[in-house]
């Protein structure tokens, strides 16, 4: 007869699993998501809600588990085929395709443009927002390929490239545009001797003698997406900076005059391919005036710009579901996780932190979808995207690494999704345009944009009038724009960070939010800490939290 342990075990076996919280997936996140229902409606999007839902219980499933696969095999450079042949082609994991056309299949990459219409962009943000939460690499070609479109489209010649890249349709073929019915875009602005300062860009572009086109020569630091089937790049052509439209490959189907040198080794995004290129003659198209190349892309900067929010908002939110949902299940010292005060107090801030950077994500995407019938709506859409960017983007690192610190070390290990999120956390703060360059480019609007200091002013009166800790912020912020230039550019940090604070105070309060209160005391009446977890006395903890995920 076989002994038995004292635990119950069999002799020599001492491997009980318990206390373990159920695994995460499947779960619908659209339904789970209050926060992002509401604000879906508030925008005028609710004959989308349909689509969402069915999009909700993909990204808490399907897409879910195939983000650990794209991300645990990453992208490899072939530079040349068995006989010889230059090629610059990127391999990816299955998963990785499958993850891309269910994304443009549904309408992540193009839904803004493929179904036009009131709500159709506050729908597409919702789109976007799902599917990063569970795949963010996958999230750079999508938001590139989305936002080239109205650029592409004031080009009648560069129609079909709108157009294809509008379309539910993913194709991975590396063929001619002219095969495809749907493709995707990329981005190539960073230069090694620049950075940011994209005006002191050295690549070259050389009107063709036939007239069809120009050839780029140049070399690009960063170079997003280079599987794409295009890419807008800037480059000097003879009337000064200009933006172009680079295929990957020429109608006969030859491969462009380009070279990828290298995919960058990066922090995380690891799903996604990012590159070094040289370009050695390419032929590209170009797109607007030469010289206005910055005026050409800005629309395109304010989409990207929105996509970071959204991304920020997105990593925040899977970040405090997978904490609660840990938190729920795992007894320590006697109770559950949750029900510890103190615990449940960094919970409820970090579901607070969510809420208001999810509506405020969704307000800026309503501005975006009455730009084109409101101009004081796309004014306010100009400025709040980089004020946005700059916040919510700084905000993100912090509370993914106080949700992995709720997980303990099973945060910090490969197999929960945290250590992911927190090795995306701080890109969406660097891509288009870092802190200092979103802050400076608020001051640059307010200044020599009279319709985006309108804009910006008719939300602070709104916000004054729906609280007195608004109203008291909205005075300080007015007496704080009246100070001089020099004075402006070395505050422009707090600026734009009280700026922030107080839209996203007032979103909430719109809203009708239950967090609003708990968001006014803590982050404008003084009564939080610097750290999450420092919510005021006073706060309904269990009521935050039920909203937040439910049981």
């Amino acid at each position: 007869m076989q002994e038995s342990s004292v635990q119950g075990l069999p002799a020599f076996e001492t491997h009980r699993v318990d206390n373990q919280p159920p695994p995460f997936e499947p779960r619908d996140l659209w339904a789970d998501d209050g926060a992002l229902r509401e604000g879906v409606r508030r925008g005028g999007a609710g004959n989308f809600e349909a689509r969402l839902h069915a999009y909700g219980r993909l990204a808490g499933d399907e897409l879910y588990r195939l983000g650990f696969d794209a991300n645990r095999d990453r992208p490899r450079l072939r530079t040349h085929d068995r006989h010889g042949h230059r090629i610059d082609a990127v391999e990816f994991h299955p998963a990785y395709h499958r993850l891309m056309e269910l994304a443009k299949g549904h309408g992540v990459a193009g839904l803004s443009w493929h179904e036009p219409g009131a709500g159709a962009h506050v729908a597409r943000a919702a789109l976007s927002y799902l599917h990063h939460q569970v795949e963010a690499g996958t999230s750079c070609p999508l938001t590139m390929t989305h936002a080239a479109v109205p650029v592409l489209r004031r080009e009648p010649s560069l129609r079909e490239w709108a157009d294809k890249a509008a379309a539910p349709h993913y194709d991975p073929r590396d063929v001619a545009v002219a095969g495809k019915s749907g493709i995707t875009l990329g981005m190539g602005m960073t230069e090694k001797q620049g950075g940011s300062d994209v005006r002191s860009n050295a690549t070259t572009a050389t009107p063709l003698p036939t007239g069809d086109g120009y050839a780029l020569v140049g070399h690009k630091w960063f170079f997003s997406a280079p599987m794409s089937d295009g890419f807008l790049v800037l480059a000097q052509a003879p009337d000064g900076l200009t933006c172009f439209l680079m295929p990957r490959r020429l109608d006969d189907g030859a491969k462009n005059a380009f070279r990828v040198m290298r995919l960058k080794d990066k922090l995380g995004d690891w799903a996604n391919a990012s590159s070094e290129v040289e370009f050695c003659g390419a032929r590209a198209w170009r797109v607007g005036g030469e010289g206005r190349g910055v005026a050409t892309i800005i629309e395109m900067v304010m989409l990207t710009r929105l996509d970071c929010m959204l991304g920020a908002a997105a990593q925040v939110r899977m970040a405090l579901a997978q904490a609660l949902h840990h938190a729920r299940h795992r007894v320590a010292f006697g109770r559950r996780l949750a029900g510890h005060p103190l615990m449940a107090n960094v919970l409820a801030d970090l579901a607070v932190e969510s809420e208001a950077a999810t509506a405020f994500a969704l307000r800026v995407a309503a501005a975006v979808d009455a730009a084109q019938d409101d101009p004081q709506a796309a004014a306010f859409a100009r400025v709040a995207t980089a004020i946005g960017k700059y916040w919510l983007c700084r905000r993100a690192p912090a509370a993914v690494n106080e949700a992995q610190e709720c997980l303990g070390g099973a945060g910090y290990v490969e197999e929960s999704i945290l250590p992911r999120l927190y090795r995306q956390a701080p890109l969406n703060s660097i891509w288009e345009g870092s802190g200092n360059i979103q802050c400076l480019d608020v001051l640059r609007a307010l200044a020599r944009e009279p319709a985006a200091a309108q804009a910006l002013q008719a939300e602070l009166d709104a916000a004054a009038a729906r609280d007195p800790l608004l109203e008291r912020e909205a005075a300080r912020l007015r007496q704080q724009l009246s100070a001089g230039a020099d004075v402006l550019e070395t505050q422009a940090r707090l600026l734009v960070e009280r700026l922030a604070l107080l839209l996203q105070g007032s979103v909430l309060l719109a809203a009708g939010s239950p967090l609003a209160t708990a968001f006014l005391r803590s982050r404008l009446g003084g009564e939080h800490g610097l750290a999450l977890g420092t919510l005021p006395p006073g706060i309904d903890f269990d009521a935050i939290l039920a909203r937040a995920l439910p049981l």
